[in-house]
């Protein structure tokens, strides 16, 4: 793993999908095979293999604490092109230190993770006026996780943590996204932890190999797609939770 420490010019940006994105570092230890956020090697400099570079952005809170005075209140997704709660966060705290920033002035935040390190920062989370907690959760199998996701935390602590965060008041989401072979058991998985779904398909070419690999290439039509979304819809809509197709 090569680490960096660097300087941000700037932290809030603005995003496509919600008002402000926060990335506190370039890169990401989770390695996920499929991720889109892989494009960024092309602007960081970076010839190693995505996974195993990330540049800590140091001065993120310093400069969150100014920006934040300077901009219109918005809702801020943290994060987009890497993970907030990445094993390197323990260390660092810049999610932390940003998520103090944001709560005390009152900003609607959505958090986006793959890891339980969120839980350490409770005590920041129950203090929000508007805050969602959301995991990406992309198959109830974990010898399907570790094929695509072999450095992320597995499907077990993920499910814990989100029915810690959902028992504790904090409104929470899945995102079952990229949706992979063995989804369709997410539903009942799910089934009292978040306040709602949502489910996106495999459009990133990057892990298209390990189907060929595993012989799961029919779990990448078009066709498989739209009948598993399709059965975790309707098996959400009988238990009475909201569920999102967005594809």
């Amino acid at each position: 793993m090569k680490l960096r420490e660097i300087h941000s010019k700037t932290i809030l940006s603005v995003s496509k999908i919600y008002d402000y994105v926060i990335n506190p570092y370039v890169g990401c230890q989770h390695a996920c095979t499929y991720c889109y956020a892989r494009f960024m090697k092309k602007f960081s400099g970076h010839s190693e293999p995505w996974g195993e570079f990330v540049d800590v952005k140091i001065n993120s809170a310093d400069l969150l604490q100014v920006e934040i005075t300077r901009k219109r209140k918005g809702t801020v997704w943290v994060s987009g092109v890497c993970d907030p709660y990445q094993p390197l966060e323990a260390k660092y705290q810049l999610t932390r230190r940003c998520l103090k920033i944001l709560v005390s002035h009152n900003w609607p935040v959505v958090i986006q993770t793959r890891s339980p390190l969120v839980l350490r920062d409770m005590d920041i989370l129950k203090k929000a006026v508007n805050m969602e907690v959301g995991f990406s959760i992309t198959t109830a199998d974990d010898s399907i996780r570790e094929l695509f996701e072999p450095h992320a935390p597995s499907i077990t602590d993920r499910l814990r943590a989100l029915e810690e965060l959902h028992n504790s008041g904090i409104r929470t989401y899945a995102m079952i996204a990229p949706l992979l072979p063995g989804a369709e058991a997410l539903a009942e998985a799910l089934e009292g932890k978040v306040d709602y779904i949502l489910v996106d398909r495999m459009n990133y070419h990057y892990a298209d190999w390990i189907y060929r690999k595993y012989g799961l290439e029919d779990k990448l039509s078009d066709d498989s797609f739209y009948r598993v979304s399709r059965k975790i819809a309707l098996m959400c809509r009988k238990s009475g939770m909201d569920c999102r197709i967005v594809f």
